[in-house]
């Protein structure tokens, strides 16, 4: 008997032929006692993206045009979502199995719950683990939420977060302005609609390679945190804050690069 509690997960894709299709299998290998829908949506991908997305066309709904990005397509996807209860998968990230029944169980024992989160892994192209000193920090941080705290630092891994769709719906859509840092936004505006949930277990795996956002352009990403936090608050003390752990986050990140140049590790 299928539960009334339904997911929509939107996953926005453009060229990710060699991770679609390990993102795809992670949604549909869930096992649980409700119906799941997966929206994809693709801005038209070259590089053989759109060919694997119609090998799994009886397990997503596809949506292939030219976009204005993945803010444009996040919005498309949202807009389209029929669950109760929704999930943003980027094309490169994996859910870990029971996740979703897991969090399912969570909101139906928390109905004033509007969006929670939980732990997340970081690995590299071949699914392996990576970074885990990473992941305990933010875990730690994790487990100590306040809304002063995410102002100054944001420590929630998008793959692992999960919003009622009334909660998306008057957060208000992505904002197609923020090229790094949409995520951190979202958080945001979702805490000021009130506290999340919280999981103290590994729901999903972010995947850290050359073309992630995170790899690509932290400088910028940490930095369009904090005039998003600008935006929102006004609290000297707390931008201060901000500027110190931006520093020290790109600094940290600059040594780990330079590590890799040298020593091809992560």
């Amino acid at each position: 008997m299928e539960r009334t509690c339904k997911f929509s997960i939107v996953t926005p894709s453009y060229n990710q032929a060699g991770f679609i299709e390990r993102t795809i299998h992670s949604v549909a290998d869930q096992q649980v006692d409700f119906s799941v829908e997966h929206i994809v949506v693709d801005g038209a991908s070259t590089d053989g993206t759109l060919d694997i997305l119609k090998q799994h066309s009886g397990r997503i709904h596809l949506i292939s045009e030219p976009d204005n990005g993945m803010q444009d397509a996040l919005n498309k996807g949202f807009s389209k979502a029929a669950g109760e209860l929704v999930g943003w998968l980027n094309s490169d990230d994996i859910y870990l199995p029971g996740t979703l029944q897991r969090v399912a169980t969570y909101f139906d024992s928390h109905p004033d719950c509007l969006w929670l989160y939980g732990n997340c892994r970081m690995i590299d192209e071949q699914d392996r683990e990576v970074r885990k000193w990473i992941t305990a920090y933010k875990n730690r941080s994790a487990r100590k939420y306040r809304y002063e705290k995410l102002l100054v630092e944001n420590f929630i891994s998008q793959p692992a977060v999960f919003m009622r769709r009334e909660a998306l719906v008057k957060a208000g859509p992505i904002d197609t302005g923020l090229p790094t840092a949409m995520d951190y936004d979202l958080w945001i505006r979702l805490a000021k609609l009130g506290r999340p949930g919280y999981i103290d277990d590994d729901l999903a795996c972010f995947r850290v390679h050359g073309e992630s956002i995170s790899s690509r352009s932290y400088r910028e990403q940490f930095d369009e945190q904090y005039r998003i936090h600008q935006k929102y608050d006004h609290n000297r003390r707390r931008l201060l804050m901000h500027r110190v752990n931006n520093f020290i986050i790109v600094l940290t990140y600059s040594v780990i690069k330079k590590i890799q140049a040298v020593f091809g590790k992560d």
